[in-house]
């Protein structure tokens, strides 16, 4: 059906190092997270729920401001999911996830999974840089941002 994942290796070490690098640089003007979770298929039926119980076994819940926000992949499921922590959530919304996955979907579709990642990653986090600026007295980097590989 939808070709956007062909091989199992699906992330060239550079694209792993572009995404990396651009959650870093985004991280630098908030005191929001961001992480990326890929795993192969989703054990669960719903993918929402699957992306809450990553969200929850990393302990991502546990920001200071509950700020951060989990990019999650099932490849073979071809499903992904958006799920941000209760601070912005109230922020920006259901729409704006609904929007950021509907984008990703499309570059994902032209076979652009890193494009995708990239463009959701600038995205949301333009939406933390607003709701949640950097602030040098207090902010810390609380949560790793390197990329997440399941099973």
């Amino acid at each position: 059906m939808l070709g956007w994942f062909k091989k199992k290796s699906f992330l060239s070490t550079e694209d792993n190092k572009r995404i990396v690098e651009a959650i870093k640089s985004c991280e630098q003007l908030t005191s929001g997270e961001i992480r990326i979770y890929i795993e192969s298929k989703n054990p669960l039926v719903n993918t929402i729920e699957r992306a809450s119980e990553i969200f929850i076994k990393m302990n991502m819940q546990q920001t200071k401001q509950r700020n951060a926000v989990l990019l999650y992949i099932a490849v073979k499921d071809r499903e992904v999911a958006l799920f941000g922590d209760e601070g912005i959530h109230q922020g920006v919304g259901t729409e704006f996830w609904n929007h950021q996955v509907s984008q990703m979907i499309g570059h994902f579709k032209q076979n652009n999974l890193t494009d995708g990642i990239l463009k959701c990653i600038a995205e949301v986090g333009n939406a933390l840089i607003e709701k949640f600026p950097y602030d040098s007295s207090e902010d810390k980097n609380e949560l790793p941002d390197d990329i997440i590989f399941g099973k």
